[in-house]
């Protein structure tokens, strides 16, 4: 460390001193500091905690007589009444070990007495949880994320130095961010925040991510959502997921009575904590939690355990517990990449049962204050309940001051320098060159990389350019991309480019033109990829991709027009030609099979076109409603909250007009229903509903066709939502009315992990139901079991499924095999 960045941090902390009101050290009897020790004015939600280095101050701005009080789980409360007359005030404390003891339990000898107090705390939830039917309160929050020997490099690209916080073994702080906000709450869910300030290390344009609502975990639920839906110790179930040992009592310094149990899971990997919750005796309130989950349990593959610390206080004022700080410590580890981190909160200056009702509340949950990120040091200092580390100071000092450096000029230019020079790798990922000061880039693909191959244009490859311009700190942006494509067996040279400008990041609207000539498959959804596409022609002789020429001009727009509503729109020309296979290549050609034709009504039609040659105008409108969308409003963006407890409705409108061949103008009216909810600790159902309607559509190219999503080829990809894993691609596509539905419930453990020995698995169970109804056939049916989650450790990307369909009674049954990444 450079001497005057050690005399900026010792200036800084001395600063940092010099504003403090009530400060002080809190340790142990063995004169170690103490990290965040509860400290509040007695009959007071007005506190603060001690940070790492058991270093506290408590911003009191009257001179009087209080009592100070100093509360830490294992330790016994300590109280001192203080005659302050002069700020600063500096107190120390010294706590000692709590004495817990089983002396004044009585035994009986037909029931654990975990479990009698544990069922008379779930007697009491509901009751404990609505003594606060609303309340205001102040709220900070500071997060912090460490990495540990980061690497170099990450699959093939360059990590830097994470914003300058990595030391000479590249570990150090990657995140420090604190806000300062005023909540309004009214049970059962509504959480309104303001944050009146927003601090983040290394940006001083920046905004802190950390919120209110990221951190509510409220144990009197019946469960939190960390991750996964887990299970609150003290739910109305719990007992079918925990066991309980009372480990000892203590009294507080009311003289409460406190109940120290000790919850551990009745089966491993269930979503559910480990560790400690303590009870109040009498009233049944949670006192306090020390509770830990690992990543596997919270479906959080990248986390290896989380920390959830919670301490309560009581005011005889309101005669109410409530929650006053919170830690969430963690650490993570994946594809070599390790670190650790922390979320600390602290609730303070309460005000209970106001009168708050729904009318106070809008869709709007978070929102900042004008100049937010602007506040000073002075300003921090007296609002900053949790005096920062010597890490975080270090930190801050550091990184701001890199920014200065950073944002200008010269260092940009010299770091694209470096960045824009040409590599071999290039080759396989294309080149892209930067103009960080400036705010663009621009660059190449690689034709290597984008080479596949088809019967119609047997292998061919695609490279493109593009050029990006960003305005407005990233809030707006211009980009033009244009792509050509080589066939080597049809000899075709096809080319598109399309140009499109993001208007703001608020509403986000998009406005975009392209054209050009391309091929595409007749399913514009393209149930089958490229690279699946060349690998079961080359190696099985089946080409299942249908494609057909399309040169074309569109223009299109889309925009949130208020709050859960999103139009898209879109006018195009198009002239669409039948292609023909002209290959025949197969590395492994099978003596009892050949590629079918590219006519996807017929598989025989060799150099029969499924449609005539024709010209097209088409007109495509839809509107995307999220019902009850909760938003959140940042300086420079609008960030959407979808709500699960509603379905999303999309609405579309297709006409085809101005056809050069009779008969092909047509309408079509679209709807489609989806959601997504939790089914409490049972897992996760979804759903995804559409259905359609043709107007004078009898004779229209069977381009037009409503298509679904078939599979032949034994492999998933992607969502099951919205495929049918074993329906051929074109069987049963439509130009009149249609029904689709598809629901998928995902166990997430709740039946695997109670079977013996396969609960060590980890897998998840799935199950799948799918139909599809149009007129003049009968419904199609497909139901399948699946295992999900399967893999070694961190590295779940599997799934297989076992699948049966029906079409006039039993059709056939397939094995799929799934890949997924989280």
């Amino acid at each position: 460390m450079t001497l005057t960045l050690r005399f900026c941090i010792f200036a800084l902390f001395i600063s940092f001193q010099s504003f403090s009101q009530i400060e002080g050290t809190v340790t142990d009897s063995n004169d170690q500091p103490l990290a965040f020790v509860n400290i509040f004015i007695e009959n007071t939600y007005k506190g603060t905690t001690s940070n790492e280095d058991g270093y506290y101050e408590l911003n009191i701005t009257n001179p009087d007589t209080y009592t100070v009080v100093f509360q830490y789980l294992g330790y016994k409360t300590v109280k001192k009444e203080v005659d302050i007359s002069s700020f600063p005030f500096t107190l120390d404390a010294t706590l000692i070990d709590e004495e817990i003891s089983l002396n004044e339990v009585v035994i009986n000898s037909e029931e654990n007495p975990a479990n009698i107090i544990i069922r008379k705390a779930i007697a009491q939830r509901d009751i404990n949880l609505n003594k606060i039917k609303s309340y205001a309160a102040d709220f900070y929050s500071r997060g912090l994320i460490r990495i540990k020997d980061a690497p170099e490099t990450f699959m093939g690209q360059d990590m830097g130095d994470l914003g300058g916080g990595l030391d000479s073994t590249r570990s150090g702080v990657i995140y420090l961010s604190e806000t300062i906000s005023k909540l309004q709450f009214l049970r059962p869910n509504k959480l309104k925040e303001k944050i009146i300030a927003s601090k983040v290390s290394g940006n001083d344009n920046g905004f802190s991510f950390n919120t209110a609502i990221d951190v509510e975990f409220e144990l009197y639920d019946n469960t939190i959502t960390l991750g996964n839906k887990i299970v609150s110790p003290i739910a109305n179930n719990a007992f079918g997921y925990y066991r309980y040992q009372l480990e000892g009592v203590f009294y507080d310094d009311r003289g409460n009575l406190i109940n120290k149990i000790k919850v551990t899971p009745r089966r491993e990997n269930d979503p559910v904590f480990e560790g400690l919750i303590y009870i109040v005796e009498d009233q049944w309130t949670i006192y306090a939690a020390e509770l830990d989950i690992t990543g596997t349990q919270a479906r959080i593959p990248a986390v290896d355990k989380i920390t959830v610390t919670q301490n309560f206080s009581y005011s005889e004022k309101d005669a109410i517990w409530a929650k006053i700080s919170q830690n969430i410590d963690f650490k993570y580890g994946i594809f070599g990449i390790k670190g650790d981190g922390r979320f600390t909160a602290v609730y303070s200056n309460y005000e209970f049962n106001l009168g708050l009702t729904r009318k106070d509340f809008n869709r709007e949950i978070v929102s900042f204050e004008a100049e937010a990120n602007k506040k000073d040091s002075l300003f921090w200092k007296t609002l900053r309940p949790v005096p920062l580390t010597e890490e975080e100071i270090t930190d801050y000092i550091k990184k701001d001051s890199i920014q200065v450096v950073r944002e200008s000029k010269t260092y940009k230019d010299s770091v694209d320098s470096v960045k824009n020079k040409w590599k071999l790798g290039d080759l396989l990922g294309g080149y892209t060159y930067n103009n960080s000061y400036e705010k663009w880039s621009a660059g190449i693909s690689s034709p290597i990389e984008a080479i596949s191959f088809n019967t119609v244009q047997g292998w061919n490859a695609d490279i493109g350019v593009f050029y990006r311009k960003y305005y407005d700190e990233y809030q707006r942006y211009f980009s033009i991309n244009g792509n050509i494509n080589y066939g080597f067996s049809d000899d075709r040279l096809r080319g598109t480019v399309s140009a499109t400008y993001k208007f703001n990041n608020i509403s986000r609207p998009y406005l975009t033109v392209s054209g050009g000539v391309t091929t595409q498959q007749f399913n514009g959804s393209e149930p089958i990829s490229k690279s699946f596409n060349t690998g079961f022609s080359l190696f099985s002789e089946q080409n299942f991709m249908k494609i057909y020429e399309n040169s074309y001009v569109l223009a299109s727009y889309s925009n949130e027009l208020f709050n859960g509503f999103r139009i898209n729109t879109s006018l195009s020309y198009q002239r669409r030609k039948a292609l023909f296979n002209t290959t025949d290549q197969a590395w492994y050609p099978k003596a009892d099979r050949e590629y079918t034709s590219n006519n996807p009504l017929d598989e025989t039609a060799y150099g029969i076109a499924p449609f005539a040659t024709h010209n097209i105008m088409k007109l495509n409108l839809s509107a995307q409603i999220n019902f009850a969308q909760n938003y959140l409003s940042h300086p420079d963006g609008k960030i959407n909250v979808q709500s699960s407890k509603y379905p999303t409705l999309r609405i579309g409108y297709e006409k085809g007009f101005s056809s050069s061949v009779d008969g092909y103008d047509f309408d079509q009216i679209k709807f489609r229903l989806s959601q997504g909810l939790n089914v409490s600790s049972m897992g996760r159902f979804n759903y995804n509903l559409k259905a359609g309607k043709f107007f004078g559509g009898d004779d229209i190219a069977f381009v037009d066709y409503q298509h679904f999503n078939g599979n032949q080829t034994n492999f998933g990809q992607g969502t099951y939502l919205d495929v049918f894993n074993n329906l051929p691609y074109y069987a049963l596509s439509t130009n009149d009315a249609y029904l689709e539905m598809h629901a998928e419930h995902d166990f997430n453990g709740f039946i695997l992990g109670r079977v013996p020995l396969l609960k060590k698995l980890n897998f998840n169970l799935v199950l799948g139901a799918h139909a599809l109804a149009t007129p003049n056939t009968n419904p199609y049916q497909e139901y399948s079991v699946g295992l999900d989650n399967i893999g070694w450790g961190k590295f779940r990307f599997l799934r297989l499924d076992y699948v049966r369909s029906y079409l006039s009674g039993f059709q056939s049954d397939a094995i799929i095999f799934g890949l997924k990444f989280f």
